[in-house]
């Protein structure tokens, strides 16, 4: 089997460089797919991966295009992009790829695997429990310990087969904790509502107030999950299954700092777009299919795509400041119009 990662950002990189460092354990051939950058820095030094338990540098295969591959059926396509940038990863896909194909991914949100199913009919969701910051090319951190990440792997809408398996096995031979899982989308779920607080993490600088956004934003999505008949994984269960797999640890002894999450680090590049859309705005989404209200999702939004486009620097914002922003949300539409 070949593992191809797609969009090797942070999460990317770590889990590509990882599956390559270990593939005699597993057997399976890993290339990459980066922009051009980071695929140059690595071509010439190699991938740098900084952990709690030191430094690797490691030789992974990579490519700037995925049409430089010769895809073929039987490849495993791993996508790590985020969600803003899926569709475009896709239509390269359907263009070079074979039918046969298998399409997992490891990302953020619900909307990916739908978005994939429309073009493969092999769809895996993968619940990405990975801290991992990329600011240089070449160079990536994760702050997981003593695993790096926990990767669960399952079928799309539901179910595991071979694929699954053979894919949670290669991870775990290569110190990544995977487990293959009829139910995915149940803990995908329960992910989104964690990263409900990406967009008040990327820009409030005084973190003992954030509660105070993302609390309400995590009930009007237990809400809207409640109300379209969402199930997804309880807290307790992120916890037990958390519990001596992985936590978050200082790197080098704190001298690489944890800057901030996947959104701050959009906002320190600098980016255009940010995946909150696909994040809070999923739960917005449900809230105006079924009628309920999201006042505090909608303005994480709104604040998001404004600060996007006017390029404010990330956390420099109070929380005053954001919950002024909420306004009553007047444009849920119930489910029966």
């Amino acid at each position: 089997m070949r593992i191809v990662i797609f969009g090797a950002g942070a999460v990317g990189s770590v889990i590509g460089g990882r599956l390559f460092q270990h593939a005699d354990s597993h057997g399976h051939e890993i290339t990459m797919v980066a922009r051009a950058s980071h695929c140059e820095a690595i071509r010439s030094n190699g991938l740098t991966i900084y952990d709690p338990h030191g430094a690797d540098s490691i030789a992974v295969p990579v490519v700037e295009h995925v049409a430089q591959l010769a895809l073929r059926a039987g490849d495993v396509v791993l996508l790590a992009m985020k969600t803003q940038d899926t569709p475009a990863a896709l239509e390269q896909l359907a263009q070079h790829a074979p039918p046969g194909i298998a399409v997992v991914c490891a990302q953020n949100g619900v909307e990916n695997e739908r978005l994939a199913l429309r073009r493969f009919a092999d769809v895996y969701g993968m619940c990405v429990m990975l801290p991992a910051a990329f600011m240089e090319p070449g160079v990536v951190d994760a702050s997981g310990a003593p695993r790096n990440a926990i990767l669960d792997i399952g079928r799309y809408p539901s179910g595991t087969d071979a694929t699954s398996d053979a894919v949670a096995a290669a991870l775990e031979a290569s110190n990544l904790a995977s487990r293959s899982i009829p139910d995915v989308m149940r803990w995908k779920y329960a992910k989104l509502l964690m990263n409900l607080g990406n967009a008040a993490d990327a820009l409030i600088a005084d973190v003992d107030n954030i509660p105070a956004i993302t609390g309400p934003a995590r009930a009007e999505a237990d809400a809207c999950l409640a109300a379209a008949g969402i199930a997804r994984a309880s807290g307790d269960e992120d916890r037990e299954r958390r519990a001596g797999v992985m936590e978050l640890r200082p790197i080098l002894g704190g001298e690489r700092e944890r800057g901030g999450g996947s959104t701050w680090q959009s906002f320190a590049r600098g980016a255009a777009t940010t995946e909150i859309d696909w994040l809070n705005g999923e739960i917005v989404l449900l809230g105006r299919l079924h009628g309920v209200p999201t006042p505090f999702n909608t303005m994480l939004c709104e604040v998001s795509r404004w600060a996007a486009a006017t390029g404010v620097a990330p956390r420099s914002m109070t929380a005053a400041q954001m919950l002024a922003r909420v306004h009553p949300s007047t444009d849920q539409t119930p489910a029966s119009l």
